[in-house]
């Protein structure tokens, strides 16, 4: 079958009612994941999928699978999905997108009674933001074998509350192993989250791979002093040192342009007191590029820096890498399906590196992996203004659709 059209309207009221769950008032999103809300989701997700006729299953790092059978269910699936949780102050597209474009690749082959080969499946990852639990993508790097389960069940937020409780809390602790089991294919649709295919009007990103990621937790300890007695010579102000050190992230991420990213995201001041020396800083940094290499030197120039700083002002310094993403290239399987399905349909299309991680880059270890990316708004993401097209929302989804019946169908 060629050249399958998705139900749009379908699929963008479906994107619509998920977003009245953890919405804000800027007309965004807060479903931090495995929260009350992150599980009225899921409840709703869940409901969706039974009732377009999938089996559902949960494993123990709480991803949800839902699959819809083929003619051979001995065939491995050909699986897409994406992540239900958000930022902080998220939108209403990152992640869920891919979730229900999923839903409506099942709902739209209901509609047709066309029956593939293999089964198809969609998926749910559990914390792919990372903005509650620490590392991104740990429960896709779970099921791919970069992440031990007790290590992803351990994982806490700032309150000590862990994954594994958390699922446990909210009824979202499966039985099903996770991964250890073989995929055939697996295609994640997402917003770009960058402006490049809106400033060039094209409707469809055909992804190539993801630039490689670097997070670190860095903390600079002084003295907690009076602010009015402590002659300035004398202080160890942590907050001047770890000033100095955010000065140096912006100075190696514009050392390294044009593909280099360097963010200082979170920050925490102690004692935060306005008349008090502060003592203590907690801060994060997020360091980005498609070259492996620059990455690394990236990485070695910052801790030499910090450390650095920290020996001038008389500071201890804990320098900490938490979390690499090396960077990632696409199966080409999947890559030539997306582009001959974004041909075909005759949309303006164009290849693109992701700058953002997703849960396809640690999939992509265990299966031929591939993503569509469809324009947003200016490019913003992680915002509750993030905003793109029905017609560009439901472009992607035929995209998605035509690429795994191909794959499904594959001899």
């Amino acid at each position: 079958m060629q050249n399958i059209r998705i139900n749009g309207q379908r699929l963008w009221d479906s994107l619509m009612e998920m977003a009245k769950i953890g919405a804000t008032e800027k007309g965004g999103v807060c479903r931090l994941a495995l929260t009350d809300v992150d599980k009225a989701a899921r409840d709703l997700f869940v409901r969706w999928c039974e009732e377009a006729g999938c089996t559902v299953s949960v494993d123990k790092m709480g991803n949800i699978f839902a699959r819809r059978p083929g003619k051979d269910n001995a065939l491995p699936p050909v699986m897409t999905g994406s992540h239900i949780d958000s930022q902080p102050t998220g939108g209403k597209f990152d992640g869920i997108y891919g979730v229900l474009a999923g839903l409506e690749v099942v709902r739209t082959l209901n509609d047709l009674s066309y029956e593939t080969n293999a089964p198809i499946e969609v998926v749910a990852w559990t914390n792919e933001e990372g903005s509650r639990f620490a590392p991104a993508m740990v429960a896709s790097g779970v099921f791919a074998g970069e992440f031990e389960l007790a290590y992803g069940l351990a994982c806490k937020d700032r309150d000590g509350k862990s994954i594994g409780e958390e699922l446990e809390r909210i009824g979202y602790a499966g039985a099903a192993e996770c991964g250890g089991r073989a995929v055939g294919a697996f295609f994640e649709s997402h917003i770009e989250q960058g402006p490049i295919l809106e400033a060039e009007a094209k409707t469809i990103g055909v992804v190539q791979g993801v630039q490689g990621i670097r997070w670190y937790e860095i903390e600079v300890i002084g003295m907690e002093a009076h602010a009015g007695p402590t002659p300035m010579e004398r202080r160890k102000d942590a907050l001047v040192g770890a000033a100095r050190m955010v000065e140096e992230v912006r100075r190696i991420g514009f050392a390294n342009l044009p593909n280099a990213c360097a963010t200082v995201g979170m920050m925490e001041v102690s004692p935060n007191s306005r008349n008090v020396i502060p003592g203590h800083i907690f801060f994060t940094v997020d360091l980005r590029h498609p070259e492996a290499g620059i990455l690394e030197a990236m990485s070695k120039e910052l801790e030499g820096a910090c450390e650095k700083i920290a020996a001038e002002l008389k500071l201890e310094l804990k320098f900490e890498e938490i979390w690499y993403s090396p960077p990632v290239k696409f199966h080409d399987k999947c890559v030539g399906a997306v582009q001959e399905a974004a041909d075909a349909l005759g949309f303006e299309n164009r290849g693109i590196v992701s700058g953002a991680g997703h849960d396809a880059v640690y999939v992509s270890r265990v299966a031929p992996t591939g993503m569509i990316f469809v324009p947003c708004k200016d490019g913003i993401s992680h915002n509750e203004t993030e905003s793109a097209t029905p017609e560009d929302i439901a472009a992607g989804c035929d995209v998605l659709v035509n690429a795994m019946v191909a794959c499904a169908d594959a001899d």
